[in-house]
């Protein structure tokens, strides 16, 4: 998601860092006390308000910026949270996105909003058409991400060049680079783990690094590593969805009994109802459901 122009120097380089690597409530502290000049105010804000909207906080958001804002930034990151607080919402606001698609939309910020949209929509097509025209670190971070969805590891791989070119050594650059090597697997998952582990041991270990470790012991099937990850993660944030998700999976892995993995479908029912993943095994179930119906045995009269 969106960073502006780099400056030197950056005075929102830690406020940034955090974001990107998902230390959301440090962002928010940091949003708070720090006074920028004024022409970088809204920056700083959009980062703050987006860990607000990470964190699920979507009403400080909706409350602290009002229908009528004029930054178009602002109206953006504000449609972001009424899109993710109100599901009911979400076919008319992409109706709506859809018709001002059409038009000659240039900021780099709102292009990479609505494509967000796009992509928790699972729509990704149309998530990389409106990222077509744009240029900033994000908005090739997600492109990165919509086409590892969709299983066009050739078109990462060029995206990823582009990103390398314009910046090598941001974290965002760092990140994608860690997600297309896990993609590609082999030797470059350890190259990957270790992405994850020096951005961990230069800022700070989050869910979002650990669990970037943990997918890399997975796949090398170094599953008590995986574990060890995934825990401190826990410990961390006790509800962040990519954890339990991956400790779902770990558990059938290492074959533990049911009741374990049960405990953390449930917890996502509970936290998380929304989530692409608990639809797609509300679905598998109600499919198993119908072929079990299908294919009971007649009683005999």
């Amino acid at each position: 998601m969106p960073r502006g122009e780099d400056r030197e120097p950056d005075e929102l380089f830690e406020i940034r860092t955090n974001f990107y690597t998902g230390n959301y409530q440090q962002v928010i502290n940091e949003a708070t006390k720090l006074k920028v000049p004024q022409n970088l105010q809204t920056e700083k804000d959009l980062f703050m308000y987006r860990s607000y909207i990470a964190q699920k906080k979507y009403g400080v958001v909706l409350d602290e910026i009002r229908p009528n804002v004029s930054q178009e930034e602002l109206i953006a990151v504000r449609l972001l949270a009424d899109f993710l607080a109100n599901e009911s919402k979400r076919d008319n606001i992409l109706r709506d996105l859809d018709s001002k698609m059409g038009g000659n939309v240039k900021n780099s910020f709102c292009l990479l909003m609505t494509a967000y949209m796009y992509y928790l929509s699972e729509n990704y097509e149309v998530a990389l058409k409106v990222l077509h025209n744009a240029d900033s670190l994000e908005c090739c971070a997600l492109t990165i991400q919509a086409l590892l969805k969709m299983d066009r590891l050739d078109l990462a791989k060029k995206e990823l060049k582009r990103m390398t070119e314009i910046d090598e050594d941001s974290v965002l650059t760092q990140l994608s680079t860690a997600w297309v090597n896990i993609a590609i697997g082999s030797e470059k998952l350890q190259e990957a783990y270790y992405i994850f582990q020096e951005l961990s041991d230069k800022h700070t270990a989050t869910p979002l690094l650990l669990n970037g470790q943990a997918v890399c012991h997975i796949a090398q099937g170094k599953y008590e590593d995986a574990q060890t990850a995934l825990q401190e993660a826990l410990d961390r944030d006790s509800n962040d969805p990519q954890t339990l998700i991956n400790l779902i999976g770990l558990s059938q892995l290492t074959a533990k009994p049911i009741e374990v993995s049960n405990r953390y479908v449930s917890q996502m029912k509970d936290s998380h109802g929304n989530h692409p993943f608990v639809k797609d095994l509300a679905n598998k179930a109600n499919e198993l459901d119908r072929l079990v119906r299908n294919y009971q045995p007649s009683v005999s009269s």
